[in-house]
């Protein structure tokens, strides 16, 4: 059996935390919780064999950019409405624990995106994103003038509620909701998804993820925010450069079985045969 120890990350709910001290109680010193809320990644010993988080797709968010550029997998245990960063139901959490311990699962890689802003020639922000980064005008009323470059050069100026750039995985999350294309995480891409873009010609697109974005705000840019995975916000200024690429940093996450994320797909969207 693995010597290794495991961290918790729990969701900040009743039924999250109950089923943490029933496994704390499986395992022992085996395992310790993890407050993303007031530690930092150093504090996260070297023998981790992995972290499993209980909660939602905001929970694992939050684990994933916790862990910042640390290689240590991450294991989602479903309690939120809609889930589809983790595979594992609290009813199999057990099983799934069991199967670690044995070595008998499989690390998938999922991309990330290295968001950076560039504010009169000081990089003010320099985050990697799981999800998505999206920049919109916090009076709904205004559209959002956004140029967008690909490796330097002019694409068009996105007109819209806002614009998304996601990675794959993210592809399921405000890009899908905003009309974007489920893109599985297999296929090396970054996703631009205008929200309810003035011009209907402007359509989500899908471009290598061996490109780099620079973004500028056109128009009269007043309160426009930068939302980083749904939940850091950024103020942005007239003359901020946004940079985006893909992050030298990926997240491993721990799967059972080859087919896993169709089988989550489809049982989140509720396709016919989605258990």
């Amino acid at each position: 059996m693995n010597t290794k120890r495991i961290g918790l990350v729990i969701k900040n709910d009743a039924h999250a935390e109950k089923k943490a001290r029933e496994l704390k109680k499986k395992l022992g010193n085996q395992c310790f919780i993890i407050d993303i809320r007031h530690s930092g990644n150093k504090d996260i010993p070297d023998d981790l064999l992995c972290i499993i988080v209980l909660g939602g797709d905001g929970t694992f968010l939050s684990a994933a950019r916790f862990i910042e550029n640390r290689k240590i997998p991450l294991m989602g245990v479903k309690f939120g409405e809609v889930g589809f960063l983790a595979e594992t139901t609290e009813d199999n959490l057990f099983e799934a624990v069991d199967s670690l311990l044995e070595g008998k699962y499989l690390i998938q890689k999922r991309t990330r995106l290295d968001i950076k802003v560039i504010r009169e020639n000081e990089q003010i922000i320099d985050v990697d994103v799981l999800n998505d980064a999206v920049i919109n005008k916090s009076a709904l009323s205004r559209l959002a003038s956004c140029a967008v470059y690909l490796n330097s050069s002019y694409l068009t100026t996105y007109r819209a509620d806002g614009l998304i750039i996601g990675t794959p995985t993210g592809s399921t999350a405000y890009s899908l909701a905003a009309g974007g294309p489920v893109v599985t995480p297999a296929v090396p891409s970054i996703i631009l998804t205008p929200i309810c873009p003035f011009t209907l010609t402007n359509r989500p697109l899908i471009i290598p993820d061996s490109t780099r974005l620079e973004i500028r705000l056109e128009g009269s840019p007043e309160d426009m925010i930068l939302t980083l995975d749904g939940q850091e916000g950024f103020e942005m200024d007239p003359k901020d450069i946004i940079f985006i690429k893909k992050s030298r940093n990926d997240i491993q996450m721990i799967s059972f079985e080859d087919q896993s994320y169709f089988k989550v797909l489809k049982t989140r969207l509720k396709w016919s045969g989605g258990k």
